[in-house]
């Protein structure tokens, strides 16, 4: 379990985190999602004791990541995937770890087999695409067969393959139950991953949920194609709803097709597309994002 309370972190005037609570239970993955400066990253860092609080409090499986027994085997963590020697074969990588963790040698072969590098687990690492050290990554992370798995932008650099790979994986983890916090900017495919997500801005929290309880009651959209798009725009505008363009169609914010429609029939205009749209993660995210930014 991670369990993140009033947590806070300056540096000088600059409130990186400002009394951020959530947590993550075993058995679920968590997307952790936020702009550019929102304070993820510094969060993630204060979860795995690379920095200091000011205040509140940040713990793995009840303790600080300093206060567990065996930290290797109990938290897995991705920050970056550049922290390997180009000149380092992957395996004698993943060998040196295995053995200041005091990991079994055959969850090496193990993990590289996991992540799909076992052919490629001779080669040096100076030569992997991004994608690849993505894995080795991840690989990394998994040596100590751990609980809890924390992980920031772990689909950077995957193709489509290896990001559906990564989304089936990811969920075969938390089914084993351990606890999964992924932080990703790729929203669509969070949305498809994930069990429930945090979302924070300027360091505080905005939401936290399930996907579809957040979209809940949140005004739909409809795209409309109109050969008299103009005179369209301004009947909908008229009847107070907010219309922007889309292409060659107009997108109809806090409207249903059968509203467009009628107002598109009193006015006898023609009509190419009516296509009602659902809400997605991304919209919620802007949405709140947007809100706090106000």
């Amino acid at each position: 379990m991670i369990a993140v309370e009033d947590l806070c972190k300056h540096y000088g005037k600059t409130l990186a985190v400002d009394g951020l609570s959530f947590t993550v239970e075993p058995g679920h993955v968590v997307g952790f999602l936020g702009p550019n400066g929102a304070g993820k990253t510094t969060t993630l860092r204060i979860l795995l004791g690379l920095v200091h609080a000011n205040a509140g409090r940040a713990t793995i499986l009840g303790k600080n990541y300093a206060q567990l027994e065996r930290p290797f085997c109990q938290v897995g963590a991705v920050l970056e995937a550049s922290g390997f020697h180009p000149g380092r074969k992957a395996r004698n990588h993943l060998r040196v770890l295995a053995r200041a963790g005091r990991a079994p040698e055959k969850r090496v072969d193990e993990v590289l087999a996991t992540v799909g590098l076992e052919g490629a687990a001779k080669k040096r690492v100076g030569g992997y695409s991004l994608g690849m050290r993505q894995r080795l990554a991840l690989a990394s992370a998994l040596l100590g067969d751990p609980e809890v798995l924390i992980l920031d932008e772990p689909a950077n650099g995957l193709d489509p393959e290896g990001i559906r790979w990564l989304r089936d994986f990811l969920r075969s983890l938390a089914a084993e139950g351990r606890a999964v916090l992924v932080s990703s900017h790729v929203l669509s495919e969070v949305e498809q991953t994930v069990d429930e997500v945090v979302i924070i801005n300027k360091g505080k929290l905005v939401a936290q949920g399930k996907i579809e309880e957040l979209k809940r009651g949140r005004d739909g959209r409809v795209r409309v194609a109109s050969p008299q798009a103009k005179a369209l725009e301004e009947k909908l505008a008229k009847a107070g709803f907010a219309v922007s363009e889309d292409g060659e169609a107009l997108l109809v914010a806090g409207a249903t097709s059968a509203e467009v429609g009628e107002i598109a029939a009193k006015s006898s205009l023609v009509l190419h597309e009516l296509t009602p749209l659902a809400t997605q993660l991304e919209d919620v995210f802007l949405d709140l994002t947007s809100e706090e930014k106000k």
